[in-house]
């Protein structure tokens, strides 16, 4: 395979990790990540819906990304509205919170996919996510959750080239970080301490 393009590699290397049988899930963002990975599933043929958790750490925008990104693959959106802020152990804002808000975001998305006769997640993270910066990452492999992009080895770059290769209105989308992330740490984290934030973050990017 070594003269074949990155995408014909890729491609490959998705048939290889999964089956054309399961019924898949993706955790879906709207991101330049999560984007890419249904972009080639849906091109392979794979039976997949992305879900995407709405909740108040959030950017409105970032839904509409999502809402965007499905619509562009042709697929069905799924979205799950969400209260985060009664999350005790999210909202008290410990130094472990991206676990606690992610193992939360992951449980709701495999509810309903178990509603929906769906076994599989999968997630957008890639080869150049950091277990060590991302503790929420640990989530993925307590629940089972599978990232074909980082079993592929695609780093970031490979992601963008990939989504400005297949023409996808991500490709350049810059990474944001949700709200929660920009509540100094051992804060508590209310609707007013997300109001203060949503006032100087929500820009968008398009």
């Amino acid at each position: 395979m070594a003269g074949d393009s990155l995408l014909a590699q890729v491609e490959q290397g998705l048939a290889d990790l999964l089956d054309q049988g399961v019924r898949y899930g993706l955790a879906f963002s709207g991101g330049c990540d999560s984007m890419l990975l249904l972009a080639l599933l849906v091109r392979a043929g794979y039976d997949v819906a992305p879900y995407t958790l709405s909740t108040a750490f959030q950017a409105p925008f970032e839904l509409d990304d999502a809402r965007d990104g499905a619509e562009v693959a042709g697929v069905d959106l799924t979205v799950i509205h969400a209260d985060v802020l009664a999350e005790r152990r999210v909202c008290a804002n410990p130094p472990d919170r991206c676990y606690w808000c992610k193992r939360f975001i992951f449980s709701r998305i495999l509810d309903a996919m178990a509603a929906d006769g769906r076994t599989v997640l999968l997630d957008g993270s890639n080869a150049s996510d950091d277990p060590a910066r991302r503790p929420g990452m640990g989530v993925l492999s307590e629940l089972g959750v599978r990232s074909p992009l980082r079993e592929l080895g695609l780093s970031k770059p490979q992601v963008r080239a990939l989504s400005r290769e297949l023409g996808l209105f991500t490709a350049e989308k810059p990474n944001f970080s949700c709200y929660a992330t920009k509540v100094p740490q051992g804060q508590p984290i209310t609707r007013e301490a997300l109001k203060q934030v949503a006032a100087r973050e929500n820009r968008g990017w398009r």
